[in-house]
């Protein structure tokens, strides 16, 4: 370690003679050295004294070490604390390990270990300040670029953008529809060093595999029927910028090896063309499906799905983050308001326990058409159950694999029910549904195939 002027360190020992000639070492070293003689004595300096690291005796009168380690680290539990201790009172040190000292140091002392473990421990305490230092930074100037969230999924997904957007690494979005996955996007490309480069988004599952393939990489005159001239592709507008596919695990077989080619290369070939180009790119995919079990089903590329699976951020569904709809509905709320110019006030007590009772199947994007249809329906100043719409307002649906009502119905009827509500619910997704029920793909299938042998 490169000792900063000024390193300080605590020399805490009720042994005046091996306190003095620690003193006296240390300053050798380059330490600036203060000393203690009891535990009481060195719990009241690093009160009033910003020490980098202490070495304490573990036994001494009074205040025992493991008593005054357990009294510094509840005031300052970042300080590294190295014990020190005869051979036979090891056991007392592990002790001391487990209330949270860095190290520990059998007497008498070998100067080289102590050398050594001083420098680990320095460098130790640094990296973790320097750590905490760059992440207070990301998150100060991480620009959330409208995402709206303080429950415990979203900081941590906050966390990761503010990590990755500088970077230039490929991303992968996963998230059920309509949890804001191109928000997701957005936010990375603008805390990014192509914040002004373009930003191109392209919906892979709104287009034929021909169309998006010239959507895509751009074709020349007369290529197929229709081209009447050369166009250049996205991947071509999105140059020293960003491109989102969005989508990504709609596209067919032989568009997934194109578009490894241009990830991996980052070369392109209009249609109709035997011109390679470069480009300048930096890529986001997005999916609401599970792809590694496309690629087990052989829908989607082994390859590519390892050159899209550099950085995976999942967008928790709203069911998984109750405590933003509050956030998210007022957020709705004022907008609407604003656009439809009425003086609305907020929701009604009922219609809020209404909003955070529902099961929300379509996610961010069905709270938000929930609030705008309150706020043009309403006549009042608060949103109610009345302005809601009726399956939110009754209670319908709470819960995106809430059973039938089932009175009377056995266990194994009820299990049944479940898992073909959220086969619905999941769009015949066996994945997803597997992931709502809280079982394994493996299972799921078992059951599936058990109805459909006509099993209960």
């Amino acid at each position: 370690m490169t000792r900063t002027p000024g390193t300080r360190l605590l020399v805490v020992d009720d042994d005046a003679t091996h306190r003095e000639m620690l003193q006296t070492l240390l300053a050798d070293w380059g330490y600036r050295t203060e000393c203690a003689e009891d535990g009481e004595t060195a719990v009241t300096l690093c009160r009033e004294t910003p020490f980098d690291l202490i070495l304490m005796d573990l036994r001494m009168g009074g205040m025992s070490g493991i008593g005054a380690l357990r009294e510094i680290r509840a005031y300052n539990p970042a300080i590294p604390i190295l014990i020190m201790t005869a051979y036979s009172n090891v056991e007392s040190a592990v002790e001391a390990i487990k209330s949270g000292a860095y190290d520990y140091l059998t007497k008498p002392l070998d100067f080289e270990e102590l050398r050594l473990t001083l420098a680990r421990a320095l460098d130790h305490a640094a990296l973790r300040d320097e750590n905490a230092a760059l992440k207070t930074t990301l998150a100060a100037s991480f620009d959330p670029a409208g995402i709206i969230g303080q429950s415990p999924p979203m900081h941590q997904l906050m966390d990761m953008l503010a990590s990755i957007a500088p970077s230039e690494a490929t991303v992968l979005v996963t998230g059920e529809s309509g949890t804001g996955k191109e928000l997701i996007a957005r936010a990375i490309h603008a805390n990014s060093q192509r914040l002004h480069g373009p930003y191109v988004t392209v919906n892979c599952a709104a287009l034929s595999e021909a169309l998006l393939e010239s959507e895509l990489f751009g074709h020349e005159k007369g290529a197929f029927t229709g081209a009447e001239r050369r166009r250049e592709g996205r991947f071509q507008s999105a140059d020293k910028g960003t491109i989102f596919l969005d989508e990504i695990g709609e596209t067919s077989l032989a568009m997934q090896a194109k578009l490894l080619r241009a990830i991996q290369e980052r070369e392109i070939q209009r249609v109709g063309s035997d011109q390679t180009l470069r480009v300048d790119v930096r890529i986001i995919a997005a999916t609401n499906r599970d792809l590694w079990a496309e690629v087990e089903a052989g829908r989607f590329r082994q390859d590519l799905y390892y050159r899209l699976n550099v950085v995976t951020l999942h967008v928790p569904p709203l069911r998984e983050r109750v405590e933003d709809i509050p956030l998210l509905a007022g957020h709705f709320l004022r907008r609407f308001t604003e656009k439809n110019g009425k003086p609305v006030k907020g929701f009604t007590p009922q219609a809020m326990d209404r909003l955070l009772k529902h099961g929300w199947p379509g996610n961010v994007r069905e709270l938000e058409n929930a609030v705008e249809r309150a706020v043009v329906l309403l006549v009042g100043e608060y949103v109610s159950e009345r302005e809601l719409p009726q399956n939110i307002a009754d209670g319908d649906e709470d819960m995106p694999c809430a059973v039938p009502r089932f009175n009377g119905m056995t266990l194994e009827e009820i299990e049944r029910a479940a898992i073909l509500d959220a086969m619905d619910a999941s769009e015949g997704n066996k994945s997803e549904a597997a992931r709502r029920l809280g079982i394994t793909r493996k299972t799921l299938h078992a059951k599936l195939n058990r109805y459909a042998d006509g099993e209960p």
